[in-house]
Formats: structure tokens, sequence, C-alpha cells
């Protein structure tokens, strides 16, 4: 006789932590509380790591260019990263999160996923345990959580955004469709801005448009995404929270406005792009050998050029200057360039310069 018991519905959270660094500094650092406030990069140069809600009300964000946000806020204060602090505020937060379950899957330093179906405390209601997580985490290193309820991944990323800052929200299975089918595409995880105006010329800019559009058009129009995007369309996602996830590259990519001919632009533009990728090394303690630059042309063809290197990348530079090499290889370009990408991959935990030495010796030697 055949199992027939039902499977259970899923109970996941997703903890997000409110400017998670912009927080810290403004936590350590009374005279910046109530101020805009950029983590990494300056006035003239780099990108912008993490902005306090006080510099996001004038629309700065993370991944920004520098220049683009002071001019946005011209009283933006920008004070550099200290991920030793990050981390270990990091490691704190997981230590709450081992109270309530052995599911636990980090996203970043800031963010993670709980699988809490069943729990540590044997608690029934999530959203209980979810109210408990964020006291325990205000309590432990005074910054404030948002959390996420739902019974998927996908609507818990959804849901932890619907009542930031310090609050929380649960999408349940009744409402769950209905909710995906009135969100606009843009918001949906996993839907950059390439891809949301690529919907938006199919006629898709809803959920509900989403939902109308079979497997077999979205497979066409956005390959292994198909699948994912006819599920979430009706609030279905079947990704575990997986407490063993592993990165295996970390990359970042911009389609421009207006395409471009020129190498020396083209290069510059791959600076905040390395700047990114660096930023999330430096946060996680990794780094990686093998750097591959994407190049998107014009008519929609594209090229990727990778060079991997005999010991993990020491800093931005090294990245940067290795992307640069990369793109002009394919100088004169055969279409004026619509995106670039930069993927840092083969990663590994960081080794100390010293070690990094030794090892660029050994090889030579060899």
């Amino acid at each position: 006789m055949s199992d027939m018991t039902p499977t259970p519905i899923r109970k996941i959270i997703h903890v997000d932590m409110d400017a998670f660094y912009a927080s810290v500094e403004q936590r350590d650092n009374p005279d910046l509380r109530g101020k805009p406030l950029a983590v990494g990069g300056s006035a003239a140069r780099g990108v912008v790591a993490a902005a306090s809600y006080e510099a996001r009300a004038f629309g700065v964000h993370s991944a920004m260019p520098s220049v683009t946000a002071k001019r946005k806020c011209p009283d933006l204060i920008f004070v550099p990263p200290r991920f030793d602090v990050y981390k270990a505020i990091s490691q704190q937060i997981r230590e709450i999160f081992a109270e309530y379950t052995m599911l636990i899957e980090p996203l970043s330093l800031d963010e993670a996923y709980l699988d809490v179906t069943e729990n540590l405390k044997g608690m029934a209601i999530a959203t209980e345990i979810a109210l408990e997580i964020r006291a325990k985490i205000k309590q432990v290193t005074g910054l404030n959580a948002s959390a996420g309820i739902s019974y998927n991944k996908f609507l818990a990323k959804m849901a932890s955004d619907l009542n930031k800052p310090n609050g929380q929200a649960v999408i349940t299975p009744n409402n769950g469709p209905s909710f995906v089918e009135a969100l606009p595409v843009k918001k949906f995880h996993g839907v950059g801005p390439a891809t949301a105006e690529r919907m938006r010329k199919l006629g898709i800019e809803t959920g509900l448009d989403l939902k109308s559009k079979s497997l077999i058009f979205l497979q066409e129009h956005f390959g292994k995404s198909g699948p994912y995007f006819y599920g979430v369309a009706r609030g279905i996602d079947e990704r575990r929270v997986r407490a063993d996830r592993i990165r295996k590259s970390v990359g970042a990519e911009d389609t421009f406005v207006e395409d471009i001919d020129d190498l020396e632009r083209a290069t510059a533009e791959l600076k905040p792009l390395s700047d990114k990728i660096w930023l999330y090394c430096e946060a996680q303690g990794i780094s990686g050998k093998t750097v591959t630059v994407k190049i998107k042309y014009s008519d929609f063809t594209q090229a990727t050029r990778s060079r991997t290197g005999i010991a993990p990348f020491a800093n931005m530079s090294d990245v940067f200057d290795a992307a640069s090499a990369l793109l002009a290889t394919v100088y004169p370009f055969k279409r004026s360039v619509r995106l670039l990408g930069v993927t840092l991959s083969s990663l590994t935990k960081d080794q100390p310069s010293d070690a990094i030495e030794e090892r660029q010796q050994l090889n030579l030697n060899l």
C-alpha cells in the first residue's frame, strides 16, 4: 500500500537585517545616527556597499557608484567598511538561529533562510519564532531585523520586504497565489533590471501577466530560469532550505543605457563591477582564482573570456586588472557592447598574503 501521508506545509522564515553595515556604523558611532550614511566607496570613486535609511530616502542604494550617490545626496557621509566587525556580529546572529533550527541557509552576512517546520523549540507557529528571533537579535546586537514568513523561499523573501524596517509579514498558502498575481515582476526575487525589461517587452509586467505564459514560452525566452518563473507565478517554489549551500561563483553585470564602442569607456565600466564583487568577497572572507568577463553585443550575441591564476586574487585592483586585460582581447569589438559582466570563480577561503606568496614561489620553482 502506498504512503498517502500528505507532505506537510513547510514553514520558512527569511531574516534580513535592516541596512546592516550602515546600522552597525550608526550603532557604534552616535555622531552618525540620523544622518545619511554610505558604507564603502568615497565621494570620488568606488561603489556603495550599504546605505542607511536616511540615505535611501534620497535614492542611494547598495552597488550604486559613489559619484552617483553623492550627486543624489550632497550631505552623504562615507565610512570605510569594517568587515571583521560585521562578520563577528553575523556569527552572533547565526548562533541565535541555531537555537531554533539546524536548517539555516545563509545568503550573505545579513540574511538567511530558516526552515522551522520541525524546530528545536517545538514551537508550532512560525510567526512567533520570527518574533522571538528578532527580539533576541535586538537584545544581543542592538540591531533591528525584519522577517518574512511563508510556505516557500520565494514568498518568505518577498514577505521580509513588506514591513521593513523592523517588521515582519506572513504570506499564507491561501493568499500566496493572489499576492504574486498583483506583484510587479520587477520586484520578484531573481528578476533583475535587464530581465524585467525583457519581460516588459513581452507584455509581462505583473505576476498575473507572467502566470498567463506557458512553460514552453518561458523556457524559450528565459532558458533555465523559465521553470522557476512558471512556478513562482503560481506561488510555487520547491527549493529546499539548504544548510550546506556552497557558492561556486560571485558575479556582477550591467546593461548600459547606450551601447559602448570605445575600449576606454568599456574598461571603466568594469571598475564598479569589480568593486561590487570584491566587497562581497571581503565580507565573506573568500577569494577566487578565475576571472571571467562576459560581453553581450548589440545583436544579443555574446562572448566570454576567462583567466585562471595560480593563487586566489589578493585585492580588487588585481581583479579589475585581469578583467580589463581580458576585455582588451576582444577589441576592436565586432558590434557595440550593450552589457558587461565580471565573475570570480574557483572560490576558496581567503589565504594570508604570505601563504599566497609562498605558493606563488612554489609554483614558479616547479
